[in-house]
This record gives C-alpha cells, sequence and structure tokens, in this order.
C-alpha cells in the first residue's frame, strides 16, 4: 500500500509516468532545443513569440481538430523514444531535467568530499548504482538476507510483522499503514491503513474480461515464474499461478479507482484496539507494533471494506502461499537494483508488456532516478541555483496573483452559488499559499546512511528514511512550509489540506513557461496550469476542504445539486471520447482533472484579459491576442503514447490523455471567436452546450 498523498489526494496537473517508462531520449527534439544566447538576448525559445509555428497543420481546420491544428506537424515528424512509453511537452522538460540532474550528480561523485557529507551521499549512491560489473558479479546475492527473511515467515504474527517491514522499505503490500495529515483536523497527523499489494496496475487487470487484460494477466504469470527462476527459488510455475491466484482475490475486495476519489469515504476511524474486531483475521497489533505506531488510540481507514475482505483472504490463505508472494514482491522490488537478467525481466514485463516501451532506458537515467528517489531535495539545492533564475519566480509571483483575482472575479460572478457559500469559497481563495520554485526549508538527510557498493541496501534504507521521517511527525505541529515534489520534478500540485498551489522549478520552462514569451502565450500555458491548480480546490473532491484545510461539508444541499449538474455534464463530454477503438475515457474517474482543465483555460483567459488593462493586444506573426493564447494553451498537450501505455492510463490515470486535453477549449466562447469555429465542424459545441462550471 502506497499511501502518499500523490496517491490519495494531491491533484497534479501531469499525468502519472507509467510503470517502468520514466525519462528516455538523450536530448530534446530540436524545436524544444534553443541557444542560451537566445534567451540572454531577450527572445522566447519557441518561435519568434512562444510558439513553435513550424508544430502547426495549417490545413486542419481548429474547429476540426485543434489538437491537429496546433501540434499536427509536430506529432507528424515525431518518434516516440525507444526508451519511453510516450512522449510530449512534458516529456522533453523531464528529459532535459534528467541531463540536468546528472551533471550536478556526476559533478558531487567526482569531487573528493568528505565521508558522509551530502554530497558523498549522492556521489555515492549514484556510483554505487552506476557500476555495473560489480552488481552483475553479485548476481542475486543481494537478495539472500530478504530471502532467508521470507523462509522465516511461518506464523501469522510474523505475516503481519513482515508487512510492517515491507512498508517501510517501500514495498507495496495488501494491508500497509502511514502517517498523513488528519484530514478533519489537519493541525495534527493522522495514522492511515490502505488497500495494495498487486502486482498489476489495477483491479481491472485482474477482473475484467477483456483481451488485452487477458493476455497481460497470461504474461504476468510467465513473468512471475521467471522472476522466481532467477531467484533460484523452487517450483516457481506453481508458485507463480499460486501467487496470481491471491493477488486475484484480493484485487476482487479492492475499491475501483473512481471510488477511491470520493474523499470523505476514506475517512473512517476506528479505535487501533478495535481493528482486529473489525477487520478479522489479520494481527493488526503486531503490523502495528512493528510498524512503530504502538499507543496510537486510533486508525484512520481508507477502504474499509476492502481491509475487512484482505484480512479474510489472509486467513483463509496457507502460509506457505504467503511465503510464495513475498518472496516475489521481495524479488520484484529489487529487481531494477539486481544484475541485467533480473533488470531485463522486469522491464519487459513492466515496461514492454504493459507499456509497450521497446528499450530500457540507458543506466545513467535509471542512476538519475535512484538519486531522485533517495535524495531528491539535496540535488533540488543545487538544481534551482543553477536553472532557476530569479527574474522566473518574479513573473511567476505576478502570474499567480493575477489568476487568483481573475478567479475571484469569477467566483463573484457565480449565479447557481449559494451567497453565504460563495462567501467562504472567495475566502478559501484569499486564503491560498502559494510555492514556486522551491520550498524555503529543505530536507536533512544527515541521517540518512549511505554504504558504498550496497545499491539495494541504500535503496532500502532510503526509503526507510522517508518512513521514519513521516513517523516522527506524530504529536509535532503540521510543518506547513514542507514540499511533496522536488523542484527537479516536471509537474505541478494542489494540495486541500494546505490549501496550497505548487509549482516546482523545473515546469517553469517553455513550453508552459518563458520569461521572453508573448505574455498570451505564457497565460494560455503555464497561466492555464496555474487555473488548473488552483482550481483543484473547487472541484469535485477539492471543495469538501474548507479554507483552513480540513474536510467538512460547507455547501449548502442546494449549491451541491446544482454543481453536480455541471459536473455530469462534464464526465458525459470525457466520456464520449475514444482514444483507443473500444477504449473511452472514464468519466468519473478524470472528472477532477477535466474540471481542472476547463477552470484553468477559463480563468487563465480572464486573467490575460485583465493584464492588459483595457489595452488592444498587438498582433504578432498575423495572430491576435486571444488566438496567440489558445496556441500556447494548445502547445503543452503536445502527446504521442503507445497503445499499451494509453490503455494503462485510462484504466489507473485520473488524467484524460494528453492530446485529448486540448479539447477543453471547446467550451470556451473566446475561442469560437478566435478562430471563427463554425457549426458543423466536429468540436463544435452549440452555446448552451458549453459547459461552463465556473
Amino acid at each position: 500500500m502506497r499511501l502518499t498523498f500523490a496517491a490519495l489526494l494531491l491533484a497534479s496537473v501531469a499525468p502519472a509516468t507509467v510503470a517502468v517508462a520514466g525519462p528516455g531520449q538523450a536530448s530534446p527534439p530540436a524545436n524544444a532545443r534553443a541557444t542560451d544566447a537566445a534567451a540572454a538576448a531577450g527572445k522566447p525559445k519557441l518561435g519568434d513569440f512562444g510558439v513553435a509555428l513550424d508544430n502547426m497543420d495549417t490545413s486542419v481546420k481548429p474547429g476540426d481538430d485543434f489538437y491537429k491544428y496546433v501540434n499536427g506537424k509536430w506529432q507528424e515528424r515525431t518518434e516516440i523514444p525507444a526508451d519511453r512509453a510516450s512522449w510530449g511537452g512534458f516529456a522533453i522538460l523531464r528529459d532535459l531535467s534528467d541531463q540536468r540532474t546528472r551533471t550536478l550528480i556526476e559533478q558531487a561523485a567526482a569531487k573528493q568530499n568528505a565521508p558522509g557529507s551530502i554530497p558523498d551521499k549522492i556521489g555515492t549512491t549514484y556510483a554505487s548504482f552506476m557500476d555495473a560489473a560489480a552488481i552483475e558479479a553479485a548476481g542475486a546475492k543481494p537478495l539472500a538476507p530478504y530471502m532467508a527473511k521470507v523462509a522465516a515467515v511461518k506464523t501469522p504474527a510474523d505475516l503481519a510483522r513482515y508487512f510492517a517491514d515491507a512498508t517501510k522499505r517501500g514495498i507495496d503490500v495488501p494491508i500497509g499503514l502511514g502517517v498523513q495529515q488528519d484530514l478533519k483536523d489537519n493541525s495534527q497527523y493522522a495514522v492511515y491503513a490502505g488497500q495494495g499489494g498487486l502486482g498489476l496496475p489495477d483491479r481491472d487487470y485482474y477482473l475484467v474480461d477483456n483481451p488485452k487484460f487477458a493476455e497481460a494477466r497470461t504474461k504476468y504469470v510467465a513473468h512471475i515464474a521467471t522472476m522466481l527462476r532467477l531467484a533460484n527459488y523452487p517450483d516457481p510455475q506453481a508458485a507463480a499461478q499460486r501467487i496470481f491466484d491471491l493477488e486475484k482475490k484480493i484485487a476482487a475486495v479492492h475499491w475501483t479507482r473512481a471510488e477511491q476519489r470520493q474523499v470523505e469515504k476514506a475517512y473512517n476511524p476506528v479505535a487501533t484496539a478495535q481493528l482486529a474486531a473489525q477487520m478479522p483475521g489479520f494481527d493488526w497489533a503486531t503490523t502495528v507494533q512493528e510498524a512503530g505506531l504502538a499507543g496510537q488510540p486510533r486508525v484512520i481507514v481508507g477502504q474499509p471494506s476492502a481491509l475487512k475482505g484482505t484480512a479474510a483472504i489472509i486467513a483463509a490463505t496457507p502460509m506457505a502461499t504467503w511465503r510464495d508472494y513475498l518472496a516475489f514482491r521481495e524479488i520484484s522490488h529489487a529487481a531494477r537494483f539486481l544484475s541485467s537478467p533480473f533488470v531485463n525481466e522486469n522491464f519487459a514485463f513492466y515496461g514492454t508488456t504493459l507499456s509497450g516501451t521497446p528499450q530500457l532506458k540507458d543506466r545513467w537515467k535509471r542512476g538519475v532516478d535512484l538519486v531522485n528517489g533517495s535524495l531528491g531535495e539535496a540535488v533540488g539545492q543545487v538544481y534551482v541555483q543553477q536553472y532557476f533564475p530569479p527574474e522566473s519566480k518574479a513573473k511567476m509571483d505576478e502570474l499567480v496573483r493575477n489568476l487568483i483575482a481573475a478567479y475571484d472575479v469569477r467566483l463573484s460572478k457565480l449565479d447557481w452559488m449559494a451567497p453565504e457559500t460563495k462567501a467562504k469559497a472567495r475566502q478559501k481563495l484569499a486564503a491560498f499559499t502559494p510555492k514556486i520554485g522551491y520550498p524555503d526549508k529543505w530536507k536533512d538527510y544527515s541521517s540518512l546512511k549511505v554504504v558504498k557498493g550496497d545499491v539495494l541496501g541504500n535503496a532500502d534504507r532510503a526509503n526507510l528514511f522517508e518512513y521514519n521521517r513521516q513517523l516522527a511527525k506524530i504529536g509535532k505541529p503540521v510543518d506547513r512550509s514542507e514540499w511533496f515534489m522536488t523542484p527537479q520534478t516536471v509537474n505541478a500540485y494542489a494540495n486541500p489540506l494546505m490549501n496550497e498551489i505548487v509549482f516546482p522549478a523545473a515546469i517553469l520552462q517553455p513550453p508552459f513557461f518563458d520569461p521572453n514569451a508573448d505574455p498570451a502565450v505564457n497565460y494560455g500555458a503555464i497561466g492555464a496550469v496555474i487555473g488548473h491548480e488552483i482550481s483543484h480546490h473547487f472541484d469535485d473532491q477539492g471543495r469538501k476542504f474548507d479554507m483552513r484545510g480540513n474536510l467538512t461539508d460547507w455547501w449548502t444541499p442546494q449549491d451541491v445539486q446544482r454543481f453536480k449538474a455541471y459536473t455530469d455534464k462534464v464526465v458525459a463530454q470525457y466520456a464520449a471520447y475514444e482514444p483507443l477503438p473500444g477504449a473511452h475515457v472514464n468519466g468519473e474517474l478524470t472528472l477532477g482533472e477535466n474540471i481542472a482543465d476547463l477552470a484553468g483555460a477559463t480563468v487563465a483567459y480572464d486573467a490575460y484579459r485583465l493584464s492588459l488593462k483595457g489595452k488592444p493586444a498587438p498582433v504578432i506573426d498575423g495572430f491576435s491576442g486571444d488566438q496567440r493564447f489558445f496556441l500556447g494553451f494548445g502547445q503543452v498537450w503536445q502527446t504521442k503514447a503507445r497503445d499499451a501505455a494509453v490503455r494503462q492510463q485510462l484504466t489507473t490515470d485520473p488524467h484524460t490523455p494528453g492530446n485529448w486535453r486540448a479539447y477543453v477549449v471547446r467550451n470556451l466562447d473566446p475561442w469560437y471567436a478566435s478562430f471563427k469555429v463554425e457549426p458543423g465542424t466536429k468540436y463544435y459545441l452549440a452555446p448552451a452546450d458549453r459547459i461552463k462550471v465556473w
């Protein structure tokens, strides 16, 4: 169970990276590269005003396919890098961020650092992973102590103890515990329990009668057997089938992704002493003790029926089968840090079979991933010194202020919200905390131990360090300065518990933001991202948190009813989109992100018009200011993805596939006027059918 804000509450603008297919290609495409000299001279990095016009296909009518109108030539000539499941604006910047991070890491590794210093830990973590010869020579030996621990699991108490230990080391198990802010009293931290433990991306992969999912199930059993065989586990084929059968039973009791989005249903406090009575079959007392949570009076259960069902499955399953299961979890967890047979088999299934990615990432890229996961803020501290100029932060501050002001105007004019609710909504907006670029206070990694040559041990110690850091929060004041993304992350997020919006440094680059670009383009691009994150605080889940960030019911029933009438239209509009034959967008799962895209573009346009202060916008290269705004918006959604990756995203991710997100403009009246979109074109909507939530 990965009990993280990213999974439960944080609403980000970028989709999750699927499976093991992370940042790839050695350098961004030429149209995304620009010389530092051009930037220094005050020129935008893309085109003459911030948009790469050579990416457009002007033979396509904007109303027939706005995405292709803006990105059609890019779509035609772009090949997805062999080590990527998808490619586009986010991925290009992630690749650039990885290259920069690699340089910083290698500089740290090349220096004579004091033993135990932060640069030494960064360099040692990376150099140990990059020592392929030593890793190949070790083969499966690093697994030996873990497999011995698995073999020692004989009793239900042993199993409960192992679940807690595995959670500490970052292994996803059927029942896990973790620490987060209390949803209803966010001035304190609370203990949560949640479902987990599946090796396939989602319950649907086990349960849905779909040819692609059926194929994935067959290949998954073969993959389990191969991994067990590589680790010299006895009778791997029979064990693999037992493991799959067990996971399928667990999947059957899991909540769906859409159900998990209903945040109020995930708040179920249970007295610690009553856990075993309410969810019998699992040794709750032992796992609570081993997790370091003894003495905590209660646990907030995320999915009660799923955990009750899982506990019953635990009790009914022979301990020998659980040893099979734990052995595979250990091998799968360790695979990317072991010799090439493990790495290649792990990638063949999770990268190629599930995501369609043909080629494993270069070793250095995987090393960067490891360092970012282990010492991310330590690297980020150096990253922002070199790659985030103060003028970018200043311009972002101004953009955020303007977006908040535009949103406030929108709220003040709402005709469907009760006056008392509207007043509270504006108070919530006024209380926002924007965080831009990097944290004011950095994580302290002094207690993290890094050992030269111990790649798997270093990864486990980094996970344990983070677990203990979270555990130490209990009983202390909430740290509102904390960030949940590193500065070198190409993303942004809204955190309802902190009533904050957060924009890491790495996303504040073209095509999202360029201090030298035309303001209309920046408002259409990063402005829509800012508006997107602001909107998350008022979407179908974010609206359930008040101005202090507590989960509470502050809307009238009539407000909720009227709001749902709008959001039902959003669900229906997106559910009609069919990215793959027979595979539609899940309108319920993606509702929050789709509302945010709609509101983000709407409010960003308002903010752009406000920024003109009544003056007409200039015409540049034949494009009006409004047209440049929408071109900037459309440009950020450049996306090409492999079919397997799209299928996985449609099943597991709350974001609509990127190229389909550009079509949100069909709901904005100014888009029609800007491009003279007429009835009869594919994406034309009659004025009465255009969705206007905010």
